[in-house]
């Protein structure tokens, strides 16, 4: 699954159907810019969009997604199943990246607690304390984002 293959097979359909970006996008309720981000290969589609992209521009999603010509209905719902699972496993990845983060951030915030005394170890409890916060707040964003769908 090369996005850049994804995204010319995506391009040379839509051309073929005479469409431009704009009516691709209304026609699957999303941006020109998604569209061409897709084009591009910056980002792929999301497997939700998969089955009316590719109704859309009258192939498969193994054609779309492989950039072959061949026809196999077959593999085609294992194809969709095995897409959704992977972007499934990705949004897991990364709120498990934020949790761990969040958990770091508190860790290195007990940390700085402890640091206080001189000067220069006041300095580091806040430098320590600082990038905890720093730390939390990306691992809550990337948290949320990935549990609620973003």
């Amino acid at each position: 699954m090369n996005p850049h293959i994804t995204g010319k097979r995506i391009a040379q359909k839509r051309k073929e159907k005479n469409l431009t970006q704009e009516q691709l996008g209304e026609l699957l309720h999303v941006s020109n810019k998604t569209i061409s981000k897709w084009e591009t290969g910056r980002c792929m589609p999301d497997y939700t969009l998969v089955g009316r992209l590719c109704r859309e521009l009258d192939i498969t999603p193994a054609q779309l997604l492989t950039g072959e010509e061949q026809r196999d209905d077959a593999g085609e719902a294992q194809l969709l199943d095995l897409l959704r699972r992977t972007q499934a496993l990705e949004k897991q990845r990364s709120g498990l990246f934020g949790l761990v983060l969040i958990v770091m951030g508190i860790s290195l915030m007990t940390v700085s607690q402890n640091l206080g005394g001189s000067s220069f170890r006041d300095f580091l409890s806040g430098l320590v304390l600082g990038l905890s916060v720093g730390e939390m707040l990306v691992g809550i964003y990337l948290t949320a984002r990935a549990y609620l769908g973003q």
